[in-house]
């Protein structure tokens, strides 16, 4: 079989469909639920359609199939803002980007799109001036946890989060 080739591409507000029916997919697939939070189509298109965020899509060249999605917010100075949970002083709360939702559907596992994904992120919003990556993660989800340390997050703590999840907060300060 040959190995497969992705482009990781900038979402528009029209791949919002795209986006859930992947986040929702991975999320019925999962035997630990509590280990994510599966956004809806309302959410990914406010999101896509707003500039609160930004969506990434990783698409594979030969069938031009979406293969794994990933979406950064940006909080402002909203109380969602994690940078609080970081305590970060107001004024750089607008600096602060959450690296919210990563998903890519199982048959193109093993080719490190979440990390390509969140790459190609991290690269446009260093380009905009943020400096501080925040998310979270479940404790016990040893894949996206991973994925974060070995891009250089630190985990700052464990909070309830999203309604009442345990969560790790990662932090990332871009230089």
């Amino acid at each position: 079989m040959a190995e497969m080739e992705f482009q990781i591409e900038r979402a528009t507000e029209a791949d919002y469909l795209i986006f859930a029916d992947i986040i929702q997919t991975v999320w019925r697939l999962m035997d630990e639920k509590d280990w994510y939070i599966a956004d809806n189509s309302a959410y990914t298109y406010h999101m896509l359609s707003s500039g609160e965020g930004l969506g990434y899509k990783a698409v594979e060249t030969q069938t031009g199939k979406v293969a794994g999605v990933f979406l950064a917010v940006i909080p402002g100075l909203s109380e969602e803002n994690m940078g609080r949970d970081a305590g970060l002083a107001e004024e750089e709360l607008v600096k602060v980007a959450h690296m919210d939702t990563a998903a890519v559907l199982p048959e193109y596992r093993g080719n490190h799109l979440q990390y390509r994904l969140m790459q190609a992120a991290e690269a446009d919003l260093r380009a905009r001036g943020f400096r501080y990556l925040i998310g979270t993660v479940h404790p016990d989800n040893v894949y996206s946890m991973n994925n974060g340390l070995t891009q250089d997050y630190k985990v700052i703590g464990e909070k309830m989060k999203h309604g009442g999840k345990r969560r790790a907060i990662l932090l990332k300060e871009l230089t």
